[in-house]
């Protein structure tokens, strides 16, 4: 930042020096005052922050004085004003407040000085100027530091999540980021761009009413991303953001992890976008983005628990509990290799009745078996099963 050129003003008299010092601390008063009637939110102000927005604009009255007093000096003493502020003053009142403080304050200098003594008009407007470009500084400083600082812990977050730590460690760290989703939170994992975009993907998200955490880990993009209220429909309804976000990630696979009811539960999804990446080379033909929870199979296979669990609750259970005649029409119809002549055979019944148990599978568990998709993910589920249920000792 280049030094401001130098300001031609009156030299400073005696006579003005004394006459400034003897009206300082009047006009210190008239000041605060003046601060009291025109700014409601300086007034509603607890006593100890209005004290120090008292102080910045004493000093702010001392301050001219001070760079007065040497009419060959660069105005730089300005920048004074804001060193007896606290640190917690700029996150009390925004740049706009402090610029009404320093226009009241000018104007009562205006009011009380440049009345009494016109020749003092150039001198007032020149520090007033060169006080209000400290003062935008000063926030722009501060915004830069928080901002840095948000970046960083905005990363360790999302590292925190990948790696699967505790929920309260997550929960207190987003708090300190302003994370404003209560809904439900998914991630969303990819190869990081070239030239990453951090601002188009929070536009994005602001626009479908989410929020959303972001962190590159080496060649890894990775987006929590948080609905701002709980919806129904919020897996739907964050595919469809992760879809609006696809472009920003770099090519090859994009892996969605299953929806979770908070970002305390996000290292959850986390954890199976990073299973179905890593088996995501099983499949020919991918997606973008790619559902983790569609790769059960080859995840179970891979060793994940999790996986293997999913499986069993959602294909394998409902029928073993409830409907054990499906469940070995299934096993029978998927064994004979989706024969319907072959299963109705096995099991002694028409090959009508196996259409119709069939149509109740499908119904039952939401995938149709005479699909080839299907047909795969449910005989891993009933394989797994299986096994379970041989392992605690139940059905066989």
């Amino acid at each position: 930042m280049c030094p401001p050129a130098p300001v031609d003003r009156p030299v400073e008299t005696p006579r003005h020096l004394a006459w400034l010092n003897s009206i300082a601390g009047e006009l210190a008063t008239a000041t605060i005052g003046r601060l009291d009637q025109t700014l409601p939110w300086y007034s509603a102000m607890p006593p100890a922050r209005r004290a120090a927005i008292g102080t910045v604009a004493q000093r702010g009255i001392s301050s001219f004085i001070e760079w007065y007093k040497d009419p060959k000096a660069q105005p730089w003493v300005a920048a004074d004003v804001f060193e007896s502020a606290p640190r917690e003053l700029l996150r009390s009142i925004s740049l706009q407040e402090t610029l009404q403080v320093i226009r009241v304050v000018v104007q009562m200098v205006e009011e009380r000085v440049v009345a009494e003594q016109p020749d003092l008009r150039e001198a007032v407007l020149t520090y007033s100027r060169d006080i209000a470009f400290t003062a935008a500084d000063v926030y722009a400083r501060a915004a830069e530091a928080r901002g840095l600082w948000d970046a960083r812990l905005e990363a360790l977050v999302v590292d925190s999540i990948v790696s699967g730590e505790t929920s309260q460690e997550i929960s207190s760290r987003v708090a300190a980021l302003g994370w404003r989703a209560d809904g439900q939170v998914a991630v969303l994992l990819g190869s990081a761009p070239q030239l990453t975009d951090p601002d188009a993907i929070r536009k994005i998200a602001r626009k479908s009413g989410a929020d959303v955490l972001l962190g590159v880990q080496g060649r890894r993009q990775v987006a929590v991303i948080g609905l701002i209220e709980a919806q129904s429909d919020a897996a739907s309804k964050i595919h469809h953001i992760s879809q609006l976000m696809e472009s920003q990630f770099g090519s090859g696979v994009l892996i969605l992890g299953p929806v979770v009811g908070a970002v305390a539960d996000a290292s959850r999804s986390a954890k199976a976008a990073l299973s179905a990446n890593a088996v995501s080379g099983a499949i020919r033909k991918l997606s973008r983005p790619l559902l983790a929870d569609s790769l059960l199979p080859e995840r179970a296979m891979a060793g994940d628990s999790l996986a293997r669990t999913s499986l069993i609750e959602r294909y394998y259970t409902p029928l073993a509990n409830n409907s054990p005649d499906l469940l070995s029409t299934l096993r029978t119809y998927l064994d004979t290799g989706g024969s319907l002549e072959a299963c109705a055979r096995e099991l002694y019944v028409h090959a009508n009745t196996v259409r119709y148990r069939l149509k109740r599978i499908m119904e039952e568990v939401e995938l149709d078996p005479t699909e080839s998709r299907s047909a795969f993910v449910l005989q891993v589920a009933m394989t797994l099963g299986a096994i379970s249920d041989s392992e605690a000792g139940l059905r066989r």
